[in-house]
């Protein structure tokens, strides 16, 4: 294992940051994987999940048994994990720029695909490693000036030329969930089977430019600029693992056997992968999630758990105003899986308080909650 630190431009004279990344498996073999976990810095149950995945996999350097390289990142976001105010965590929005650390990876397909226009040959695994190659020269030219778009460079440079890049987060409380793009729904299958997971999201840009649509757009904008051209390049993932409450050693430890099968499956381990498991539910579209919104301000009460499947009308929750004793019901409009609902309970109004699985797309424009 080989560690590395990736130095962070410093926002202020005398504090100094890095992002650390563990390197496992022999350093030139072909099918690189990239996990990295809390870069929204005030989800935590991935960091965990590393830190087990960390001594499983030194483990199996030890006996020889990695056979691909792989990167682990598990403090993705030192910088957002400092951001705590009154005892509350803020890892989610950086706090100069406002934005979401998660948003607004660097797009760089337009200068990457001019300067491989050129050199591409009738070897469709000599054309692929020739824009990897150039797509991390492109990023090592690029100059940050701020400690946000370094620390996004760090994370994309690490990532670019991987085959597999997962991306660990959570929801607030929430089952076991994936996002990925449709196209690589026969890749990820079996990481949904191994992990157990109640539901898989499926969108080709769900906008934002969020750190795994980085990566797949890039691939998906040479495909379109070169098709036919190089051979099937990586995908990323973002596993949702369940909510920002669920750290144990317990469910850490069961995540992280779950990322040994499928590293197993994948060829990155050298054993048997254990059988897939039974798929929970079938993959959904991102655009059939319906947010439910309270309309006025009040207590939250939950009528239905996370995980619970509901009839399109079913009440979710009721908003109490405990001045006027006005209950205010809100309900689903469309059928589907409950997965994921507040922390909170006190809405403001017009506050997201849950989300609903639905199995018919029919929202617009970005997917992403802010």
């Amino acid at each position: 294992m080989q560690t590395k630190q990736h130095q962070l431009i410093a926002a202020v004279p005398g504090t100094a940051r890095q992002i650390h990344s563990f390197h496992y498996g022999p350093a030139h073999a072909d099918g690189k994987i990239y996990i990295q976990s809390s870069l929204h810095a005030d989800e935590l149950p991935g960091m965990l999940v590393l830190w087990h995945l960390k001594r499983r996999l030194e483990e199996l350097e030890a006996a020889n048994l990695l056979r691909k390289p792989i990167v682990l990142v598990p403090v993705a976001n030192p910088a957002g994990l400092e951001q705590v105010l009154m005892d509350v965590p803020q890892g989610r929005f950086d706090n100069d720029s406002r934005e979401n650390f998660n948003r607004f990876f660097l797009d760089v397909s337009q200068q990457v695909g001019d300067a491989v226009m050129t050199g591409l040959t009738d070897s469709l695994d000599d054309n692929l490693g020739l824009i990897r190659s150039t797509l991390l020269q492109v990023l090592a030219s690029q100059i940050p000036t701020t400690q946000l778009q370094s620390l996004r460079l760090v994370l994309q440079t690490l990532a670019c030329d991987a085959d597999i890049v997962l991306d660990l987060h959570c929801d607030f409380e929430a089952v076991q969930h994936l996002y990925l793009s449709p196209d690589f729904w026969t890749q990820v299958e079996p990481l949904a089977r191994y992990l157990g997971a109640k539901a898989c999201f499926m969108a080709k840009d769900a906008g934002g430019r969020s750190f795994d649509e980085s990566f797949t757009l890039f691939w998906s904008q040479m495909q379109a600029r070169f098709p036919g051209r190089f051979a099937r390049p990586g995908f990323a993932v973002t596993v949702e693992l369940r909510g920002v409450a669920d750290v144990s050693h317990e469910l850490a430890g069961q995540d992280c056997q779950g990322l040994i099968n499928y590293l197993t499956h994948v060829g990155a381990i050298d054993a048997d992968a254990p059988p897939l498991p039974k798929l929970l539910n079938r993959p959904t579209p991102l655009a059939g999630v319906e947010p439910l919104i309270s309309p006025v301000g009040g207590l939250i009460v939950f009528c239905v758990q996370v995980g619970d499947y509901l009839a399109a009308g079913q009440v979710v929750a009721e908003i109490i105003d405990p001045v006027s004793d006005r209950v205010t019901t809100v309900a689903c409009v469309r059928e589907g899986l409950l997965y994921v609902r507040s922390l909170r309970r006190m809405a403001t109004a017009g506050m997201t308080i849950a989300h609903v699985a639905g199995v018919e797309a029919y929202r617009q424009g970005d997917l992403l909650s802010p």
